[in-house]
């Protein structure tokens, strides 16, 4: 599975569209790990367990979109793009989204792009 932010990938070309796929995690953090942060906005720094938290929200968002593509056929998810949103109070939604689509590797004097011609930089 081929996983990029690029709107194609060099070398290969689109050969099937399969529609957006996407995966979501809403995840908190315990009390605990709300209070160390509240104490760490009085003197600064990094917020060591929300960044964790968001490290693992990202790999778990990532990994359904990907098992969503594979069980609709694709080889590929094109244009990843992720976004957030508060659900409630102290807990987030990340989603990661993206386009399925099947890829073929380009054969020899195809150009080994997918980018529309009008697209192309000359």
């Amino acid at each position: 599975m081929i996983l990029t932010t690029l709107e194609y990938v060099p070398g290969a070309r689109v050969v099937k569209h399969m529609g957006v796929v996407q995966g979501s995690t809403v995840r908190a953090k315990h009390v605990g790990r709300d209070f160390m942060a509240g104490l760490k906005n009085l003197v600064g720094g990094e917020l060591k367990g929300y960044t964790e938290l968001l490290r693992d929200s990202r790999e778990e968002a990532v990994k359904r979109m990907e098992e969503q593509a594979e069980a609709i056929g694709a080889n590929a998810v094109l244009n990843i793009r992720f976004a957030t949103s508060s659900v409630t109070q102290g807990a987030s939604e990340l989603m990661a989204y993206g386009t399925a689509v099947v890829l073929k590797r380009a054969a020899a004097g195809e150009g080994g792009s997918s980018v529309p011609t009008s697209q192309r930089a000359e």
